[in-house]
């Protein structure tokens, strides 16, 4: 059983019908057969045997949930495809040599400020550079020597060839018209109904938020941290639920690197500008959601593995500060820490499996009316009545523990002590469970 699978446990996403997913792509959680390959992988290449190590390292990046790497014999090499987002890579490795590239748009002109713009990009790539290939297609490629082509080395830059290629295409084209967007036939398109609730989803929670901060209730000068809670919390949730894809997912990434930007604007500037970004996702027409609505394939995480002790530091580092404005009356902004806390943890960190479970569950709890809509059965908190389905909520809490019973035999949270007098003293327990787990790893 390799260390990482022992750390955070298989599979990515939560097993719930109806079939929606949520939150980022982590290629954190493999199985102890994907680390036997990489392992494989490592020792074929020391032998010289290069071919049927990057055979073992293909197999190492397959996970057969998302069907998102293939590869083939050709030519005496191997053709492969790898798949991230709505980019396709698509490279060969022989004995000697390992090309990779992946078309981003098509262009009719040379345009000067998108040239310069991909220019000045290559210098901050360490594997990749982006090109104009014979057609006037704008593509980013890797290629490198066997010799000096190890299994690391393939990994990281293919990961940064797949993750940049699948962020600029939709930014480019939509920031210069000369840029035409390359057909892509791999997405899977979503359901109507389920961009209707998810469109209608993004558009309650945002202007519930906007109204809190204009209602005057605290003063976004005197307490520009309790705006910057719910502004924040607004962001995560926003990425977990919906898992957006283009403008909307750049706009929410954007959103958190201006906040935690070290700069000399003050906690007030930043929150106009999260404002304004939040304003200006609120106004898009209701068919450009529309049209970033689908599901995609995934090859490589970009959020940074983390053990079960970082989610306890960050715990105790901001959840007492809710404990001011849940005394005095404001109870959203009471609610946005400790919804801030795990959308924060979810938008940058690969944590434990029971962590991601339990944090899913939270989520499933404090926004049972987008869940119900999805069509998932039942409500585990019934925002008409205000009472929580305690039974169900144990029972969940209690399936979570056994399903990772295995890797995480010490997980044994204690639901005595879950405060149900309301959503936020709910939350502030919940983490408090969550924080005093034992997430010691099985021997």
């Amino acid at each position: 059983m390799g260390f990482f699978d022992k750390i955070f446990g298989r599979g990515t996403e939560h097993s719930a019908k109806p079939d929606i997913r949520f939150g980022r792509y982590s290629d954190s959680y493999k199985d102890e057969s994907q680390y036997d390959f990489w392992d494989l992988s490592l020792e074929l290449f020391d032998k010289e045997e290069y071919l049927e190590s990057y055979r073992k390292f293909f197999q190492y990046l397959h996970d057969e949930s998302e069907d998102n790497v293939k590869y083939e014999e050709e030519n005496n090499g191997l053709r492969f495809e790898v798949y991230q987002g709505s980019k396709k890579i698509t490279g060969f490795a022989s004995a000697h040599k390992v090309t990779a590239e992946a078309k981003i748009a098509k262009t009719s002109e040379l345009n000067d400020d998108f040239m310069r713009r991909l220019l000045e990009q290559n210098y901050s790539l360490k594997y990749c550079r982006f090109s104009l290939d014979s057609e006037n297609t704008l593509t980013i490629k890797f290629d490198t020597y066997t010799l000096d082509g190890s299994p690391y080395k393939l990994y990281y830059a293919l990961k940064e060839l797949a993750t940049n290629a699948d962020k600029q295409d939709d930014l480019l084209v939509d920031e210069f018209s000369s840029l035409e967007a390359i057909e892509i036939n791999h997405l899977q398109e979503l359901p109507s109904a389920e961009k209707e609730v998810k469109y209608n989803f993004i558009i309650r929670l945002i202007d519930d938020v906007l109204a809190e901060i204009e209602s005057g209730k605290l003063d976004p000068v005197q307490y520009p941290g309790a705006m910057a809670y719910l502004l924040l919390n607004l962001c995560y949730q926003l990425d977990y639920l919906i898992k957006p894809e283009g403008f909307m997912m750049e706009t929410l990434e954007r959103i958190h690197r201006r906040y935690f930007a070290k700069n000399t604007s003050s906690t007030k500037e930043k929150n106009d500008d999260l404002i304004a970004e939040i304003r200006q996702l609120r106004n898009r027409p209701k068919a450009d959601f529309f049209k970033e609505m689908y599901r995609v394939k995934s090859t490589f995480g970009i959020t940074t593995p983390a053990n079960h002790d970082r989610v306890i530091s960050f715990i105790d580092g901001e959840l007492g500060n809710m404990d001011w404005y849940n005394a005095n009356g404001y109870d959203m902004i009471a609610r946005s820490v400790p919804g801030y806390i795990v959308g924060f943890c979810l938008f940058n960190y690969a944590v434990p499996q029971p962590d991601r479970d339990y944090f899913h569950l939270y989520y499933r709890i404090m926004q049972a009316d987008y869940f119900k809509d999805l069509g998932f059965e039942g409500y585990l908190y019934d925002p008409k009545t205000k009472v929580f389905d305690k039974k169900s909520i144990r029972k969940q809490i209690k399936m979570i523990q056994e399903k990772n019973s295995e890797m995480f035999p010490r997980v044994k949270p204690n639901t005595a002590r879950l405060n149900y007098d309301s959503l936020a003293e709910f939350a502030r327990s919940y983490l408090i469970m969550l924080r005093n787990l034992d997430m010691v790893v099985a021997g």
